[in-house]
């Protein structure tokens, strides 16, 4: 069979699902790469995959440059001879099944991480926008030959209440899977002080980089030795994605420090103490899982997909999303408290193992591949 494996970036397949696509080679699929052109395209070419591009621009809402996009998927599928279309994220996720449906209802495997703007923005555009995706979601996640795979229960039952979808399809697979032989615990702690927390993630808004921005301003305040640290870009295809003008000047007045995009990040969460990530909503957060594979004791918001890894006062701590004061306190709770951070690591290497390593993601994504095919 040849699988398409269709995403909004090069970017998410090199990262998020190259375990996934050698599997599916070494069981006999033939796969095919699609997503917009980015740098990322030639490096999967270069690892010896067929990667293709496709004219799609993330962020437009033009009617008629959607329906080419639509109709030049449906040639594609048809042409290439697709066998099963798996989509990522939101757009590429409707769009590749609902091409796969209109080009002879071939199966499809719709996963999504998380809502996506159009679902959790207060935005004009993304409330206006809602009812139009939600119909197109009933047509393209419809019959018998398409299933939906969601990250954590929250976002299942928001398309299940939404009747975007039979439930009988719906299938939760607990995020996209980390290599735990590659994220392993550092051979000796950081040093002290200071007390390094690293936000790992694309600098968006809804990340929580704000908060923690004005965390760290409090935790000055407060004579706290501690250091934060921002790993990671802007995205400028998000419509939340920070100014950049704004990570500098916040650098230049000692608030965070910025490396940018690190590529070695196993090596990055060991050198710091914790790993901090105060977003507003996620599918399920692959950097919170590679940090448990490191050991490092978590601090995240009480909120879907962030609460699927931690367990408060288990493996890390939970606070209330938007709050900075309450993630202050529980970077300066740690801080103080070595036996504490050693013990909440060490429970989120353990629940990394048993519950997010990629080899059990890759099984259960071979298994709805199996559902299609009987």
């Amino acid at each position: 069979m040849r699988v398409l494996l269709f995403a909004n970036t090069a970017w998410y397949l090199y990262n998020f699902r190259y375990a996934q696509i050698l599997a599916l080679q070494a069981e006999g699929y033939e796969v095919l790469l699609l997503s917009p052109p980015d740098s990322y395209g030639e490096e999967l070419t270069r690892l010896g995959l067929d990667w293709r591009a496709a004219p799609m621009q993330r962020l437009s809402v033009n009617p008629w440059r959607e329906l080419r996009l639509l109709t030049w998927l449906i040639g594609f599928i048809r042409s290439e001879q697709i066998g099963l279309v798996h989509g990522f994220t939101i757009k590429s996720a409707l769009y590749g099944s609902l091409a796969a449906r209109l080009a002879g209802d071939r199966p499809r495997v719709s996963a999504v991480a998380g809502l996506g703007y159009v679902f959790t923005s207060p935005s004009v555009k993304a409330r206006l926008l809602r009812p139009l995706v939600s119909g197109l979601f009933r047509v393209a996640l419809g019959g018998r030959k398409s299933r939906l795979i969601i990250q954590n229960g929250d976002d299942a039952a928001v398309f299940e209440e939404a009747r975007l979808i039979d439930k009988r399809h719906i299938r939760l697979i607990k995020g996209s899977g980390v290599d735990l032989d590659r994220f392993t615990p550092p051979s000796g702690e950081p040093a002290r002080p200071p007390f390094r927390v690293l936000l790992p993630a694309r600098l968006l808004w809804d990340k929580g980089v704000g908060e923690l921005v004005e965390a760290a301003q409090l935790l000055r305040a407060r004579g706290a030795a501690v250091e934060v640290v921002l790993a990671g870009e802007p995205d400028p295809g998000n419509p939340a994605a920070v100014p950049k003008d704004a990570i500098h000047r916040w650098q230049d007045e000692g608030l965070i420090q910025w490396p940018g995009k690190v590529d070695d990040t196993p090596a990055l969460f060991r050198s710091v103490h914790a790993v901090v990530l105060p977003s507003y909503r996620e599918g399920l957060p692959k950097s919170l899982i590679e940090a448990a594979g490191c050991a490092r004791p978590l601090i995240t918001t009480n909120v879907p997909g962030c609460r699927e890894v931690v367990t408060d006062g288990v493996d890390g701590l939970l606070v209330a999303p938007r709050d900075a004061s309450a993630l202050a306190d529980a970077i300066e709770r740690l801080s103080a408290d070595p036996i504490l951070c050693q013990r909440l690591g060490g429970a989120a290497r353990r629940k990394a193992q048993a519950e997010f390593d990629e080899r059990i993601v890759i099984e259960r994504t071979m298994a709805v591949y199996q559902e299609l095919k009987s």
